[in-house]
């Protein structure tokens, strides 16, 4: 490796709750209520902790630069445009997706405790981030629910068969609580790859897998490159024809059904700005007819695990599992930043407005904390 790319590759090890706290100060220098702050910090934070980099605190330049060009609107709070029962449409109106999607799962939980079933749409968000983190949200509560979510006006992954950007990353996720044990979480973007991990490989000077990116031209590439910098390339569909199936109805139900729109030429955006749009339907198992359902799931799940083990597999995980091993090692360990990364998070911070002393001694903070590796 040479010595450019040994010193991408470096990271900090930042303890977590230092971090919070880092996110938080930089949002309430930029203007957000002290909830919003810490509401944001909660989830970039979480992500990172779960080792979903690609939606952790790497985030905040992107969301800076989104507030600057006047797209991100802070202190914004979710808005139920239509109330019909067991189905809530709320708007999001480019507020903090961290925000907005929070208020909307309580509005889903509160009426699917009460009802059994609630569907949500929501619309217009800025960028909702991990999308596990909404399902854990019902899942605390006791509640089912699955969610389909798109990525409005900002293509980056082709079709299967085709040979540019059209479509978003449009995540899919579903969760199943359970007693006694973490819930059954399932989270993933459509496409190969996010594209957050391409600009995490990036930052690190690190390629990509093989079959996750093309080119301008269509051919095959594992450097990230070619979705950071001119002429852009895409990302492919997970999984050939079914990611690309999958993700085309995240995009009708999420956006379209949500009242939202939908990416096509007529709303393409050249900003900042990620707008996102979810269909939620969040279940009370209560209201089923499935005593059993729970002991059901921990039998099925029982009989996975006990499989034996294929060459090189050490153990197998059930959905959700991977996040909370790697919770509990950042949570012991520290949360890694790479210092590209995190030079990026401190500009970002003096764009918000934070003085030039306070960025340094935060920045000492964090290099005190657990150390460059």
């Amino acid at each position: 490796m040479n010595d450019q790319y040994a010193t991408q590759s470096m990271s900090l090890r930042i303890a977590a709750g230092q971090l919070h706290a880092f996110v938080r100060a930089i949002w309430e220098q930029a203007g957000s209520a002290p909830r919003e702050a810490e509401l944001v910090a909660d989830h970039l934070v979480a992500s990172n902790l779960t080792g979903h980099d690609s939606h952790g605190v790497g985030m905040i330049p992107r969301y800076v630069a989104s507030l600057r060009e006047g797209e991100l609107q802070l202190n914004q709070h979710a808005d139920v445009v239509r109330d019909a029962g067991a189905v809530l449409t709320v708007e999001g109106g480019k507020g903090f997706g961290q925000v907005v999607a929070f208020e909307a799962m309580e509005l889903g939980i509160e009426r699917a405790t009460k009802l059994g079933l609630c569907a949500v749409g929501l619309r217009g968000a800025h960028h909702i981030g991990r999308i596990g983190h909404w399902a854990e949200q019902c899942a605390k509560a006791g509640l089912v629910s699955f969610h389909f979510v798109n990525v409005a006006g900002d293509p980056l992954v082709a079709p299967f068969g085709g040979a540019d950007r059209r479509i978003g990353t449009n995540p899919f996720c579903a969760a199943f609580p359970s007693t006694g044990r973490p819930p059954l979480v399932l989270d993933f973007a459509t496409s190969a790859i996010a594209y957050g991990k391409a600009r995490v490989a990036y930052n690190q000077g690190k390629r990509t897998p093989v079959g996750t990116l093309i080119d301008h031209e269509g051919r095959p590439s594992i450097e990230p490159k070619v979705m950071m910098e001119e002429p852009f390339g895409s990302l492919m569909p997970m999984g050939g024809h079914k990611g690309f199936g999958l993700a085309a109805m995240c995009e009708i139900f999420g956006g379209a059904l949500s009242g939202g729109y939908t990416t096509h030429s007529g709303s393409l955006q050249n900003t900042s700005a990620i707008i996102n749009c979810m269909l939620s339907v969040i279940l009370d198992p209560k209201a089923l007819d499935a005593p059993n359902a729970g002991a059901e799931a921990d039998a099925f799940v029982e009989w996975v695990k006990a499989s034996p083990l294929a060459a090189g597999t050490d153990r197998i995980y059930a959905p959700g599992e991977p996040e909370l091993a790697m919770r509990a090692e950042r949570g012991e360990k520290g949360v890694p930043v790479d210092l590209a990364t995190w030079q990026q998070i401190l500009d970002a911070a003096r764009d918000s407005g934070m003085p030039a002393a306070d960025i340094e001694a935060w920045s000492r903070g964090a290099r005190s904390s657990h150390g460059v590796r």
